[in-house]
């Protein structure tokens, strides 16, 4: 609930927009917190051991998978009014940031970034769903 009234309160549009307008902007959100995941592991991969690259560039990997397949699949099925899709797009985000979480053997350094991932796909997800 708070990452949903926080991410919409930070939308001056929100306050008009009806459910697919609503779930349009967390899909906006979707991305940016992908980018900033992304964006993250690109840091870690300049300091990071050896042994953390595989996970790293995994996880790599699904964040591009999110920017490039999930993303794209929620916002295009939004505009065409088929919101089973955006559901499908919104949770396979999820999924990869949880997968890329338990690719590290211990303490993942992207724990902030795979939750806050999650959760506003799970949240968009949900959203969506109203509008099936």
């Amino acid at each position: 609930y708070n990452i949903c009234f926080q991410s919409l309160k930070e939308n001056s549009g929100s306050s008009v927009a009806d459910v697919t307008g609503l779930a349009q902007i967390m899909v906006k959100v979707m991305k940016a917190k992908a980018n900033d995941g992304l964006n993250k592991i690109h840091q870690l991969q300049r300091v990071r051991n050896i042994g953390a690259r595989k996970a790293l560039s995994s996880c790599g990997d699904k964040y591009k998978a999110i920017l490039v397949a999930d993303i794209p699949q929620a916002i295009e099925a939004l505009e065409k009014g088929d919101p089973k899709f955006a559901e499908d797009g919104a949770n396979d985000a999820a999924n990869e940031a949880s997968y890329c979480e338990s690719e590290f053997n211990g303490k993942s350094p992207l724990t902030i970034q795979n939750n806050a991932m999650h959760d506003v796909s799970v949240v968009t997800a949900a959203m969506v769903r109203q509008l099936l």
